[in-house]
């Protein structure tokens, strides 16, 4: 499924390089990282409905249209430890100094809101939610009543859920609310980015084929990468481990890297 934003030509014509980039020498030392306004500095203005990712191998950026639902939900997967929440992180970073708030927002569910003490509060960020909180069954209402009433919005608003197996702490109508966002979310302007731990997939295995987009970081595991959707090519128990990861794209394995917030 198209992530990388195709307003980009270069990126589109980087695509056969970064794979055998990507597979030929995964050993190959990452550079260190540039700070992430340095790297916003560099990129320049992005469109409106550019959400940055990361930057590939080559120096461009890696960006998802979030006017085109065709990629889904997307699920951020790698061991414990090996950098989920700071991609959530860097996409709420990114947000505030590339958008306006009525052109996008975020809210963000977790199991330890202490994590994200150091983030801003901003006029992007709708909540910073516990997950056994009342209050993140109360964001998952919200949203699916905003969506259901607008088909065609301007603004995007980003579901950010801190570790996939919190959802087991919602109650019926959380549950079902959250299985249509991630059903026709998308297509409403609302996007669920949501991230799992690899070695814990078998305690939310009916939730996976809800995501097309998956994003890997280090999964040291060759069983679970597999079960996951890794394969040989995407060697993913050779990412850097809280600042790389990997996704497919038209068939390639694409490997990318977190600029430092």
């Amino acid at each position: 499924m198209p992530i990388i934003n195709r307003q980009f030509s270069l990126a589109l014509e980087s695509l056969t390089e970064l794979k055998t980039e990507g597979t030929a020498s995964p050993s190959k030392p990452m550079p260190a990282a540039p700070s992430l306004n340095q790297v916003l500095a560099e990129i320049g203005p992005l469109p409106r409905e550019a959400l940055f990712l990361g930057v590939a191998s080559d120096g461009l950026p890696v960006l998802l249209n979030l006017h085109d639902p065709i990629p889904g939900p997307m699920l951020i997967i790698s061991d414990a430890g090996a950098g989920k929440t700071s991609f959530l992180q860097t996409i709420v970073q990114s947000v505030t100094q590339t958008h306006n708030s009525a052109d996008v927002q975020f809210g963000i569910i977790t199991d330890h809101p202490e994590e994200w003490d150091g983030i801003e509060e901003t006029p992007h960020r709708v909540g910073l939610f516990s997950a056994n909180h009342n209050n993140a069954q109360e964001l998952l209402s919200s949203l699916a009543s905003w969506a259901r009433a607008s088909r065609v919005a301007k603004q995007s608003i980003l579901l950010l859920i801190d570790d996939l197996e919190s959802i087991a702490k919602l109650d019926f109508d959380a549950l079902q609310n959250l299985r249509w966002l991630l059903l026709r979310g998308p297509s409403r302007r609302v996007w669920p980015i949501v991230t799992m731990n690899a070695g814990r997939y078998g305690q939310v295995l009916s939730w996976i084929p809800n995501f097309r987009a998956r994003i890997f970081g280090r999964i040291g595991n060759g069983r679970v990468a597999a079960a996951l959707g890794g394969d040989n090519e995407s060697a993913l128990d050779t990412l850097e481990a809280g600042i790389q990861f990997s996704l497919r794209e038209n068939g390639s394995w694409l490997r990318f890297w977190l600029p430092s917030c």
